[in-house]
């Protein structure tokens, strides 16, 4: 079957399931093109998967280990009445495990002092750092911590004007990068070259205008980071991969997939580790891209669009579930006058912990969300002011 993680968005929603796991409930939305009332769609369960018969085929979604459809549960409810062309269901589910057991970590989990890694360009899988071994893994102090130091401390703050640097068997990892010392074999991977003065620099007076050294791969362009020092690179998780120099190179993902995983685990870590579930995306230059609001983290999700029904040789049609964060979000660059006030309010009372990425990575991620939003259905693609995404976790 081919893969269901991007879907197209020139068709209507055929069926769109979302199941919670603390709720232990869900929610099934049927087009009325695949089915023309509550009477024509039958759920069951099968053999660990989710089966909903419309007169127009069969689908089939497969539920994670644990997940079990209780029989009978399912039942329409008045909220599909107001949508005319959707109908909509309740269900309930039964969750035998708490826990999923795979494992979703971002890179800054997944390192470890002592041991040997390799980093990868992820536009072209060019092998860009080769055999590097740290001795510490550290984590930097979150996004703000320049001014929590500022408003605790009754001195002058004496970490003013200077950065937190690696030594050159260190790793300091980020929010959504990593700092690494350079070495000569950098020279034969990398390229440095002075980008234009951000926008936020040249609008603020009190800010010095300052350019950033950007860091690309030598091989294909791609913009992988900067340089903060001269000796000091660092680089986004989102346009690298870090393995383990032992054992087998994974195979390589669309980009797509791979943003779209990466920034979802890294902002379900944030909100677990700052109890935070709001998240300004900016870039490098402090200019706000997207404002995000993680609204649920335990949401499991399966859908099929609506040309997937009809034809007699995709009666029976397959749906992989995917575990996925439901995010109401806001573009900046797009804002109407009720969403400029919103973002205007999170500005002014500092809501939303920063969350850095290149600029063309801001512009990808909001075309992911944008993907993800045209795919569901017409009744849950707004939330008051925001728009609905899902993004999915692995």
């Amino acid at each position: 079957m081919e893969s269901s993680w991007k879907q197209s968005s020139t068709h209507g929603v055929g069926v769109f399931i979302e199941l919670r796991r603390r709720l232990q409930s869900g929610l099934l939305i049927v087009g009325k093109e695949v089915a023309a009332s509550p009477a024509d769609v039958v759920v069951k369960g099968g053999d660990s998967s989710l089966i909903i018969q419309t007169p127009r085929g069969n689908m089939i979604a497969s539920l994670p280990p644990g997940v079990v459809f209780e029989e009978g549960s399912c039942i329409p409810t008045p909220a599909g009445e107001s949508h005319g062309e959707e109908l909509h269901f309740r269900l309930r589910i039964s969750v035998h495990c708490s826990r999923d057991r795979e494992t979703l970590d971002s890179v800054m989990q997944m390192l470890r002092a002592k041991e040997t890694y390799c980093f990868y360009c992820q536009n072209c899988s060019t092998r860009l750092v080769e055999d590097r071994s740290f001795k510490r893994v550290l984590p930097l102090p979150n996004g703000n911590w320049n001014a929590l130091v500022d408003d605790w401390c009754c001195h002058p703050d004496p970490f003013a004007n200077k950065k937190l640097l690696p030594r050159q068997e260190d790793c300091l990892t980020g929010d959504t990068f990593i700092l690494l010392a350079r070495d000569g074999s950098c020279d034969q991977t990398l390229v440095q070259e002075l980008s234009p003065a951000g926008s936020a620099d040249s609008q603020d007076p009190k800010k010095p205008c300052r350019r950033l050294a950007s860091i690309s791969c030598r091989s294909c362009s791609a913009v992988l980071g900067e340089a903060v020092a001269p000796e000091t690179l660092r680089l986004y998780i989102t346009q690298v991969i870090v393995e383990p120099a032992v054992g087998d190179r994974k195979a390589s993902i669309n980009r797509s997939e791979f943003l779209e995983r990466t920034v979802a685990v890294r902002l379900l870590e944030l909100a677990n580790s700052l109890s935070t579930f709001h998240f300004t995306v900016q870039t490098p230059d402090g200019k706000t891209f997207l404002l995000l609001w993680l609204l649920n983290s335990d949401s499991i999700t399966a859908s099929l669009p609506e040309n997937s029904f009809g034809s007699p040789e995709l009666q029976h049609q397959s749906s992989q579930t995917a575990r996925a964060l439901k995010v109401l979000h806001i573009s900046c660059s797009e804002a109407d006058s009720q969403q400029r006030e919103i973002i205007s309010s999170w500005e002014d009372k500092a809501i939303g912990h920063p969350v850095v990425l290149l600029p063309e990575v801001c512009e990808e991620l909001q075309q992911v969300m944008d993907d993800s939003n045209n795919t569901l259905p017409a009744s849950m693609r707004h939330m008051r002011s925001y728009k609905v995404a899902y993004l999915r976790l692995g």
